[in-house]
Formats: C-alpha cells, sequence, structure tokens
C-alpha cells in the first residue's frame, strides 16, 4: 500500500505498507460545509446575545480588530470579505494576536489578510509581549496571575475579535478569550499562565476545572470594551464548516459544539505505532508541532513509537523548552527541573518529557538531526525508513494508525 502524506504547504511525503501490516486512518470528522461564505455572514447577520454588526459599529470611535498570526489557519480574509465595507466607515486597526509568538514575514502578513494586506497594511500593530512600555496593567486574576494587555486593547472605545475554534492541547480550545491572553498579554502575564498548563486538569477539550482556561476568562472579564467576537470553525481541509458570531463567550461556546463534530475523532482501539502529520500552518516550528506529539499520545499503546511528521521550516521555535530538555540527560530528569522553577516554555517541555516516560518519540522533519535529537526525539530523513525501523523493534504483527491532522484531531478511545 502506497501512502501520500501532505509535508510543508505544497510538498508531499510518501510510504510503502506491507500488505499484511493492519493500517488504520484516523482524522478530523466529515461534516457538511454547505456555502462557506453563507456560512460567516449569516453567523454575522445572527449573531448570539449581542446587537447586529452595523449597530455594534455606530459611533464607535477607535475601533480594534484583534485577529490571529501565520500560526492559525483562521479565514481572516474571508470574514473581511462580509465586515469590511462597514469596518472602513470607522477608525480602525487591526492587531496580530501572537502571544509570545514573533511577528508575521511579509509573506505571512499575505497569508493572513490576503487581498486586503496592501489596503491596511499602515493600520497593523504587531503585538509584542515583551515591549513593557505598550502594556497596560488591569488587576490580578483569581489564580494571582498579573494580567498586563497591549494599550491598543485598553485605548480603543470597541473591539471586534475574528479568529478560530479548534482543540488545544492545555487551553481546552483556541479562540474566543485567547484572543486576550496569550494573544495581546504581557510576556509576564502569558508566563503565569502557561505555568497553570503543569497540571493534569489542562488537556485538549477540557473546560471544567481548566485553570488555564478559568484564568483566560479572568482576563476577558477585565476587558469594559464592547466586544463583537466572529469565532470560526473550519473542517480537515480547512474550510469554513461553521461560524458564530456575537458576545465573547457565547459565541465561544456555540462553536466548540460545532469544533467537537469535527475534531473529536472516535477510536476503538490504541496502536502500537502512531504516526501524527501536523499540516501547513501547524508545521511553523516544532514548538507548535508539539500539539502532534500531544493529540498522539491518547491513540498510541504502553511502550508504543509515535513518529512526528511536520516540516518544521522554521526550526525549533521556542528556546526556553529546548534548553531545557537538552540540558537533561532523561525525560524524568526534565521534569525534575521544571518543578524547581518555572520559565515560560516549559509547559512544552513537560508535556513532551512525561510521554518520555512510557513511549518513545521519533520525527521526520526539517529540522537538524543533531539539534532534536537532543529534545528525546529520534530524528529519521524520510517516513519509510522510520516505519520500517518501527516494525523492526514492535515486530511485523504490530498495529499502525496514521493521525492525518495531528495538531488538531484529538483520538477519543471508546
Amino acid at each position: 500500500m502506497k501512502i501520500d502524506l501532505p509535508y510543508g504547504k505544497d510538498g508531499v511525503m510518501d510510504v510503502v505498507i506491507p500488505e499484511h501490516v493492519p493500517v488504520k486512518f484516523l482524522e478530523a470528522n466529515d461534516v457538511d460545509i454547505g456555502n462557506e461564505d453563507d456560512n460567516i455572514k449569516n453567523s454575522i447577520l445572527n449573531p448570539i446575545n449581542s446587537k447586529g454588526f452595523a449597530e455594534f459599529l455606530d459611533n464607535a470611535g477607535k475601533v480594534l480588530v484583534i485577529v490571529n498570526d501565520a500560526t492559525r489557519p483562521t479565514p481572516t480574509a474571508r470574514v473581511l470579505d462580509v465586515i469590511f465595507e462597514d469596518l472602513s466607515r470607522t477608525d480602525y486597526n487591526f492587531i496580530i494576536a501572537t502571544g509570545v509568538h514573533r511577528g508575521p514575514s511579509e509573506e505571512e502578513f499575505v497569508q493572513i489578510f490576503g487581498d486586503y494586506y496592501s489596503r491596511i497594511r499602515e493600520r497593523i500593530i504587531v503585538h509584542d509581549a515583551k515591549k513593557e512600555e505598550d502594556m497596560v496593567f488591569l488587576g490580578n486574576s483569581t489564580n494571582g496571575t498579573p494580567m498586563y494587555v497591549n494599550k491598543a486593547g485598553v485605548e480603543a472605545d470597541k473591539i471586534i475579535i475574528i479568529s478560530s475554534v479548534e482543540p488545544h492541547y492545555f487551553a481546552g480550545y483556541t479562540g474566543g478569550r485567547k484572543s486576550f491572553l496569550p494573544g495581546i498579554a504581557g510576556y509576564k502575564t502569558v508566563e503565569a499562565n502557561h505555568k497553570l498548563a503543569l497540571v493534569p486538569e489542562a488537556k485538549a477539550l477540557a473546560l471544567t476545572g481548566n485553570p488555564v482556561h478559568e484564568d483566560m476568562i479572568d482576563a476577558i472579564k477585565t476587558v469594559k470594551q464592547e466586544i463583537f467576537s466572529i469565532m470560526t470553525v473550519l473542517d480537515k481541509h480547512h474550510k469554513v464548516y461553521a461560524a458564530c458570531s456575537g458576545q465573547i463567550n457565547d459565541s465561544f461556546h456555540a462553536a466548540i459544539d460545532r469544533a467537537n463534530e469535527v475534531f473529536a475523532a472516535p477510536l476503538k482501539e490504541k496502536a502500537d505505532i502512531v504516526v501524527s502529520v501536523v499540516k501547513f500552518p501547524q508545521d511553523i516550528d516544532l514548538y507548535q508541532a508539539q500539539k502532534g506529539i500531544d493529540n498522539a499520545k491518547l491513540a498510541l499503546k504502553q511502550d508504543g513509537i509515535m513518529i512526528l511528521v511536520a516540516k518544521c521550516r522554521c526550526g525549533i521555535g521556542g528556546k526556553a523548552f529546548a534548553d531545557l530538555l537538552g540540558s537533561c540527560d532523561t525525560p524524568k530528569a526534565a521534569l525534575d527541573k521544571i518543578e524547581q522553577g518555572y520559565v515560560l516554555g516549559y509547559h512544552k517541555a513537560a508535556k513532551m518529557a512525561e510521554i518520555g516516560l512510557w513511549a518513545q518519540m521519533w520525527a521526520v522533519t526539517d529540522v537538524e538531526p543533531d539539534v532534536i535529537s537532543k529534545l528525546f526525539i529520534t530524528p529519521f530523513q524520510d517516513l519509510q525508513t522510520a516505519l520500517d525501523r518501527a516494525f523492526e523493534e514492535k515486530g511485523k504483527e504490530a498495529s499502525l494508525l496514521f493521525l492525518m491532522d495531528g495538531g488538531l484531531t484529538v483520538p477519543m478511545v471508546t
């Protein structure tokens, strides 16, 4: 059996599987898309617990539009097709909710805004969490997180959020409140919030009892301006399955219901070998592609082998988590070091180290082998070699599962 897998934006990686091998494929569920533009337009025309969009913009003053960076497939330009005519009559600016990511490249600006970029480029603010002079303190959360937020969010009279909702490995889901924290929050705020990801309750699809999510909700409560939220839900082909607009928390929860229909994938039995394919744009670096590792663990048997397939075109991504893992001889030593003191990025290291205690992590990426091998990940130049080696270790009768969109699909053993 010859299988072609996506690798990077336009690339393909193929692998041949012997006929006797029991192969399963797990991916996001098939859903009826309908008309994508109508899905967006109808949600904006029929907002949840909110005034209509045109009325929202009446006498708006300064309007700030918060949008995702290039690590998310959010269809920002398609949303602008619906709202830009009304928005252009106001005093508007955009802010890229980078969190602690780097700012976009020119190519990535076009990826985000499409044809609108040339028209609005002078109105775009790129959030930089480390620029303390741009942050305003709004108080402490219930968990004690100091709430610093970009002053652009405080100075605006009204706020529009354009985002997408999909599972997130420790916040439960992306979208909604995440546009503020970590989206336009200060570095100290993000660090304190992400430290909460070290607890077991911080996991994909979980909101109740998840301290990361609860902290983010506290952040939203400090925002006094009116917000019009536009939450999109994409299918496995990045088509717009649904959109939910209006009040920020209500539209977020409505979008969650639709996201679960797509991304919560039922699975009868775990596998000995799991190949997790992380697609563009989440394959930007290992820091982002790690989501494919964390989701894949839910489909992997004890002592199994997980193989990440992700281009990681920008390398490792986060320095802190890589430095931590690289400084330790074993996953247990890494976890012990994290307990001694938290630095932003260590939550990523902890999630990886926890898997390293009970399974093997292998990877096919563009990251230099001597770099990735320091992170308890065995590098391979191609998937064929990795799979051949995996069957040598696990035996010819080992079960094999391909997680076809590992960064977003959450296996649910039934």
